[in-house]
């Protein structure tokens, strides 16, 4: 993985920005802190910072390939899962490598399949090549969105990156948000809506998408969408195919020139990956790595709930023994998960998940010291109807996200005189346009139609903003995170198969359960769902609590330009425990956002226009 960033222009010389492409570069090195690079040809710029992960030797980038009267260069951020089959079909087309690097098969690929290329490839990525004789950028992400690209047009360059710091680094681009980066801090946050940088003039090349940008200006086009069709398999079917499925994704996964480990939670998607890396390793005669987080005196302060009904700690020691691996048991304390919430907001380069990102980014700190890639279980959940709203009948059949029922809420602490959209409005809006490009065939059930509803609001929403967290609390310690359930082949096909099978034996996940049967210890693998896991300890409620407080003190803190001191000091005072989003964030996590938020306008000095 690695950092990528650049700029176009067709009106100036791009050279005499040198200083801004230095910036770039090096505000992207968490990412890619192994080699770096810069191709600058009068009207471009590609930047480079990479992570080495595959062919050291040869993946070097920005990457340069000579066909016929031709030039093209690519920077690429991202793994191909499918690497060879490529390979061998260019080569079938008389092309020829250098090495075994993804970097030059995603190179040559679209050397001969131009903006066609992306349909070939199963993999996480954002990438951009220059081509020299048409002079014109192509740029694509992947279907599921994994990895990350924003860019903006200013002073008629288009100016891109991994990150929004990369963005802001260039000396065009200014850090100012207006009455919609509001709306969407206070009401969609820490989600973002798609497409949206937040910061003004500052938007995201959606999942699934490509394009290019020429002398015309740019163009961008949706390569890839789920589609419902109808499901013929046979329930037994359908539970072979969805074996195959998970452990081909997996084992594709596993691929790498560096160690590799897996997160470990005791959950059953973690223990699904770790099981099958483990016999994987085994067959290598290696041990898999794992690793799992928990917090100080957690089980001491530790309480039952509706989400979390038992603690992760009895589930991971039998996942260990069962295994036989080597395991890392990593223990974060209060007050550093306090303070690593501002590292985060300098991750993710905006306010975000609270302690559920600063416990990440401290967690792949750790897992850094032992491997380069790690695979984690995100995304099950969403793609085989795992969450509570998805099985709760009253949250399933409210008009809105399930997982943000706040807005009434999160707008009580907005000033009177600010200037912003209605809240109701803005969210409604989003959610509603969501339905609307929901894929559904005819004659299917209102319960079918309402679950087709429910998987496209999770994977184009709350999906979005875990796979955010991920990347960037991950890659701020340049630690690879692979993700083997956004396999797009998984999602194709569990899109259309029907909730009655998903929902086997009337069990969250059902039909995942089924098809792993054997290949973990019974208690794992009928274990009710338990969220990722949160500090239970009264500690760390007092920590930020009094850090909020210090904020409301002081007048000149930024956040109070728009946001009521009164407000806060009743969140700090209440003893009722309202969700901001969903179970993930509550009366702690809430306080810990102002925080971030505070910080972020803070630090990024922040223009609001």
């Amino acid at each position: 993985m690695c950092g990528i960033a650049g700029e176009v222009s067709f009106s100036n010389s791009v050279i005499k920005n040198k200083d801004s492409f230095l910036r770039m570069q090096k505000v992207l090195e968490p990412r890619g802190p192994d080699q770096n690079g810069i191709f600058i040809k009068d009207k471009v710029a590609l930047i480079h910072s990479r992570l080495c992960v595959i062919d050291i030797e040869n993946g070097l980038q920005p990457m340069t390939a000579k066909y016929g009267d031709n030039e093209y260069t690519l920077i690429y951020n991202g793994e191909l899962y499918n690497t060879d089959e490529v390979r061998n079909e260019l080569k079938a087309y008389g092309h020829k490598f250098l090495g075994h690097s993804d970097t030059e098969v995603v190179l040559k690929a679209f050397i001969q399949w131009k903006d066609e290329c992306v349909n070939k490839f199963n993999g996480i990525f954002a990438f951009a090549v220059w081509d020299d004789k048409e002079q014109r950028l192509f740029f694509a992400r992947d279907r599921i969105g994994v990895k990350p690209l924003f860019y903006t047009i200013v002073n008629n360059s288009f100016i891109f990156g991994s990150e929004i710091k990369a963005l802001l680094a260039h000396k065009f681009v200014e850090p100012i948000i207006d009455e919609n980066s509001i709306a969407e801090i206070m009401f969609i946050g820490p989600g973002r809506t798609p497409g949206c940088g937040v910061f003004k003039d500052i938007n995201e090349i959606k999942p699934a998408c490509c394009g290019y940008y020429n002398k015309s200006g740019i163009k961008i086009r949706k390569y890839w969408t789920l589609k419902d069709r109808e499901h013929t398999d046979t329930f037994p079917q359908t539970v072979e195919k969805v074996r195959e499925l998970v452990k081909d994704s997996i084992t594709r996964q596993l691929v790498s020139d560096v160690p590799v480990g897996t997160f470990l939670s005791g959950g059953l998607d973690s223990s699904i990956i770790s099981s099958i890396a483990n016999s994987y390793f085994k067959e290598k005669g290696q041990k898999l790595m794992t690793f799992s987080v928990t917090y100080e005196d957690n089980d001491k302060y530790f309480k039952t709930s509706k989400f979390q009904p038992n603690s992760d700690t009895e589930y991971i020691k039998k996942m260990v023994e069962y295994l036989g691996c080597e395991h890392h048991l990593i223990v974060l304390n209060n007050s550093d998960l306090a303070n690593a919430l501002y590292m985060a907001v300098d991750a993710r380069d905006l306010p975000g998940m609270s302690d559920v990102d600063s416990s990440l980014l401290l967690f792949c700190k750790e897992i850094k010291k032992h491997c380069t890639v790690a695979l984690s279980g995100e995304c099950a959940d969403e793609i085989f109807g795992g969450y509570p709203w998805y099985r709760d009948k009253e949250i399933r059949a409210i008009n809105g996200f399930p997982w943000a029922q706040s807005t009434h809420y999160r707008k009580s602490f907005i000033k009177d005189d600010i200037k912003i959209p209605d809240a109701e409005n803005y969210v409604y809006s989003r959610y509603k346009d969501t339905l609307i490009n929901t894929s559904k065939i005819d004659g299917i059930s209102p319960l079918e139609s309402r679950m087709k509803e429910m998987m496209k609001l999770n994977l184009d929403w709350f999906m979005q903003t875990l796979l955010d967290r991920k990347d960037r609390m991950s890659m701020y310690n340049a630690l690879e995170v692979r993700v083997p359930f956004c396999d797009y082949r998984i999602a194709e096909y569990l899109y259309s198969v029907p909730w009655e099978y998903k929902d086997y034996n009337s069990y969250e996940k059902g039909l995942l359960r089924k098809a792993v049967e054997g290949i973990l210890p019974e208690e794992v693998l009928w274990r009710k769902k338990s969220p990722y896991p949160k500090t239970h300890n009264p500690e760390y409620l007092s920590i930020v609590s009094k850090k909020l407080q210090k904020i409301i003190e002081n007048n000149s803190s930024p956040m109070l330009s728009f946001i009521k001191k009164s407000e806060l000091e009743k969140l700090l005072n209440s003893n009722k425990s309202e969700p901001w989003y969903g179970q993930l964030m509550t009366t702690p996590q809430t306080i810990a956002y102002f925080i971030q938020i505070n910080y972020w306008l803070e630090k990024y000095k922040i223009i609001i226009k």
